[in-house]
C-alpha cells in the first residue's frame, strides 16, 4: 500500500464547470451528480475547484447574489494538484499541509483524469472507518 499511485485509488472522470458558468448552475451539477465539488476550466485547461463549501462561504455567506457570480469569483485562488503517478502518501501530504479534502489529479498533458479526496484515501487505506463507512453510503436523496 505504501507505494500505491494515485491513479489506483482517485475518482475517475471528475465534472468540469467553465469559469464563466453561474453558481446556481454548478451548485445544480453537485446535487444532480451527488458530489461536493467541480473543476473550473477555461478551454480545457484547469483553473481551480469550486466545492459546496466554496459556495457558501465565498457567495451566500459573503452576501454576494449567486445568479451574478460565477465560478471562477468563487473558487480557490490556489490551486494544488498532484500526478495520477504520484505516490498517495504524497497526496496525503499535500491535503494535510493545505488543509484541503479534495485535490485535482493533473496529467502531464494537463488534463485532469479525476480527484482524490479524502473519501477515496479512507476506503482504501482504513476500510474498517466510520469516514470510509460514509464515503461508500449512498446517498438519502
Amino acid at each position: 500500500m505504501a507505494d500505491q499511485q494515485v491513479h489506483e485509488i482517485m475518482t475517475a472522470a471528475p465534472v468540469a464547470v467553465g469559469t464563466l458558468t453561474a453558481v446556481p448552475e454548478a451548485a445544480r451539477r453537485m446535487r444532480d451528480d451527488d458530489i461536493g465539488a467541480v473543476l473550473v476550466t477555461d478551454d480545457n485547461e484547469l483553473r481551480g475547484l469550486v466545492t459546496d463549501r466554496d459556495l457558501v462561504l465565498r457567495v451566500l455567506a459573503a452576501g454576494r447574489d449567486p445568479g451574478s457570480t460565477t465560478v471562477a469569483d468563487a473558487c480557490s485562488q490556489q490551486l494544488v494538484s498532484v500526478g495520477p503517478r504520484e505516490r498517495v502518501d504524497h497526496a496525503v501530504e499535500l491535503m494535510r499541509k493545505h488543509a484541503l479534502r479534495r485535490l485535482p489529479v493533473v496529467d502531464e498533458g494537463g488534463g485532469v483524469p479525476g480527484v482524490v479526496s479524502l473519501g477515496d484515501v479512507a476506503v482504501e487505506r482504513d476500510p474498517a472507518s466510520a469516514l470510509s463507512d460514509i464515503s461508500m453510503a449512498m446517498p438519502n436523496n
